[in-house]
């Protein structure tokens, strides 16, 4: 028996870095009371979504990894709080700017980082105008209490991306978001869509997987996004374990026992029975055999 307890915050954004770094401080503080060992904040949660608009004055909210508020604040709060904090900031690095996670062990040291594979662009997500694409490949890290996968928002959405972590051995999936309604249709929800895809991820791979969303309305201009929060911790088979609303500003907590769903996993023959000499086309772009070796 291998137990491990995690959490999912939900949290609307404030104006300033400074209240919603005291903020998620305090969600953390929360979840860890509860008893959860690793703790999942939400995308970008630093300042408000600035991806709305595309505005050359946000490229200063970028910082290197180093001099990061948030990665030097929760390093010294996972150390104290003894639990590993995957923290989302929009970092710099020379000329480049990422949509980027670290991964905080329970000690406060930095286990390494992943900068989002996949990068959306549409009214609202203008993202692409802010994020040169990820060039880490999926990554996967062993932590105190498990050996876990991080992806990013729309990365979400791509089951490849679960399936690479999953075959490096990730125990548990994690995903920061920020989604809400479109603001060229109002008509528009993908709540629904948006937890099916992840539930999908945690059937397939037999793997519980763990979404934090943020709260809130939140207008630049002429452009509004009410985000839809819905957070969730799904179990290995696709079930959700605890959801939460759609407004409301919380905390999830789950308990998994690892061994377990290993034996599980084995049980079904998912991974005995894949055939990856038959998947060359999914390394194509538009399915053509021609360019598989």
């Amino acid at each position: 028996m291998r137990n491990v307890k995690v959490a999912a915050t939900q949290m609307s954004c404030a104006a300033t870095r400074e209240e919603n770094i005291a903020k998620a401080d305090a969600f953390v503080r929360e979840a860890a009371k509860q008893g959860a060992q690793i703790i999942l904040l939400q995308e970008l949660f630093e300042t408000y979504y600035f991806c709305q608009k595309e505005k050359a004055d946000y490229y200063a909210y970028a910082t290197e990894q180093e001099k990061n508020p948030a990665i030097l604040h929760f390093q010294k709060v996972a150390k104290e709080l003894q639990v590993v904090l995957p923290i989302s900031f929009y970092e710099k690095k020379n000329n480049a700017r990422y949509n980027s996670v670290v991964v905080i062990d329970a000690d406060g040291e930095i286990l390494g980082k992943y900068r989002k594979s996949h990068i959306p662009d549409g009214p609202g997500y203008e993202e692409k105008f802010y994020f040169n694409p990820g060039d880490t490949g999926f990554k996967v890290w062993d932590t105190k209490y498990a050996k876990i996968g991080v992806g990013i928002c729309w990365d979400q959405w791509y089951p490849e991306a679960a399936r690479c972590m999953a075959l490096m051995g990730a125990e548990i999936l994690f995903y920061p978001t920020a989604i809400g309604s479109e603001p060229q249709d109002s008509g528009i929800d993908s709540k629904d869509h948006w937890q099916v895809c992840m539930l999908g991820h945690a059937g397939s791979n037999l793997v519980p997987v763990v979404a934090s969303n943020r709260v809130g309305t939140e207008s630049d201009e002429d452009s509004s996004i009410t985000f839809y929060g819905s957070s969730f911790i799904a179990g290995p088979q696709g079930n959700k374990v605890t959801e939460a609303g759609r407004s409301e500003e919380t905390v999830l907590v789950a308990e998994f026992d690892l061994d377990q769903i290993e034996t599980m996993r084995i049980e079904w023959g998912v991974f005995r029975d894949r055939r990856p000499d038959l998947y060359g086309i999914i390394g194509t772009y538009d399915g053509s055999e021609r360019f598989v070796k």
